[in-house]
């Protein structure tokens, strides 16, 4: 075994991390934890995570589930593409695997949303298979140790990475040396402030016997990010709010969200096309939600109406009440709104009781 595989291992067993609630579990678990995890930080996981599997306790459940309650147990996680291609997966496994996830490297490489270093991990974790990871942790650790210069999404630095994964790998303790990868990344090994102190492989780390720490790994090269402005208007009728299904592709694929407009302008017009008699109007503070690729301005604007016309209810659209709509799928931004207006409208019934008033609906 080589030195950074002994190393690795012995710090793991003392100093890793021994118990996240997907340890020591079955493939579903650990799939699902590798999914989740991907873009997400581990206190941000665990209780999605918990969540998911008491809804969800296994590949059958997940399968036999519909699409908008595996979403709305995603709903908060962002990314929802995974949720979708989970869901999707699990129905491949029930229909073409009997509904036992497979232990064969290509066949799980062949599940919705599963690349290489996923599956390359539920190997390693699940199985004690001998594969090689990569995700963003272990790249950062590797180019550090090695002093592998340029950024890992360049086709000939990730090829020079994945060849520094399996030229390290041991033919034993695969699961706690797979752990340790992952520990030393996420807990040791950051993107700034490494803990170079407590690292065991510091000894023939490249970067920190040459003093590049903060140059290693190469950041990805710079690129103006697009601006992007919608309105999200919020038609309220009592405590019912009205919401449409998004496509399926797309941000917030199959997701539910107020109607979305370009401007203010197209919002009115959408109104005035519907004949909405607003009794109320309000526009509220407006925010920023950042994607990967964009950043999103988005403009809230509450209309209260008169009634709740049943022309506006077409296909993919629904009255809910808001509560309700706070436990449907529906994307961050869109909960962290309804949330805000369930609040300020407990608050009003809270005044209205303690003047002996009646309580507004």
């Amino acid at each position: 075994m080589a030195p950074f595989a002994q190393r690795l291992i012995a710090w793991q067993r003392t100093h890793g991390r021994h118990d996240l609630p997907w340890q020591h579990a079955d493939a579903y678990r650990v799939w699902l934890s590798e999914i989740m995890l991907q873009q997400t930080q581990v206190a941000t996981v665990i209780p999605y995570y918990l969540r998911f599997i008491e809804a969800f306790p296994d590949i059958a459940a997940l399968a036999a589930a519909s699409e908008e309650e595996v979403l709305a147990h995603w709903s908060g996680l962002g990314y929802y593409a995974r949720g979708r291609n989970l869901h999707r997966a699990a129905q491949v496994i029930a229909e073409q695997h009997g509904g036992k996830f497979p232990h064969r490297f290509e066949q799980i490489l062949e599940l919705p949303g599963i690349g290489r270093s996923t599956a390359a991990a539920i190997c390693a974790l699940a199985f004690h298979q001998h594969r090689a990871i990569l995700d963003g942790n272990v790249k950062r650790v590797l180019a550090r140790h090695a002093g592998i210069a340029g950024w890992a999404g360049d086709k000939k630095i990730e090829t020079q990475l994945w060849q520094r994964a399996e030229t390290l790998l041991p033919q034993r303790d695969i699961a706690a040396y797979t752990q340790g990868l992952m520990d030393l990344g996420a807990e040791v090994c950051t993107r700034s402030k490494p803990k170079c102190e407590a690292c065991p492989v510091r000894e023939d780390c490249v970067a920190l016997q040459s003093d590049r720490i903060d140059e290693l790994p190469t950041p990805r090269p710079k690129k103006n990010v697009p601006e992007r402005h919608c309105v999200f208007l919020l038609l309220r009728h009592g405590n019912d709010i009205l919401l449409e299904k998004r496509p399926g592709s797309g941000i917030w694929g199959g997701l539910w969200c107020p109607p979305q407009f370009d401007d203010e302008a197209a919002a009115n017009a959408w109104c005035a096309q519907h004949s909405l008699k607003t009794a109320d109007s309000e526009k509220l503070v407006p925010f920023t939600h950042t994607f990967t690729h964009f950043r999103l301005h988005i403009a809230p604007l509450l209309l209260d109406v008169d009634s709740r016309p049943h022309r506006v209810e077409q296909p993919g659209q629904l009255w809910i009440e808001t509560n309700n709509a706070l436990q449907a799928a529906i994307p961050a931004p869109v909960r962290v709104i309804l949330g805000k207006l369930e609040k300020r409208s407990a608050q009003r019934d809270r005044v209205q009781r303690d003047r002996g008033g009646a309580v507004l609906v």
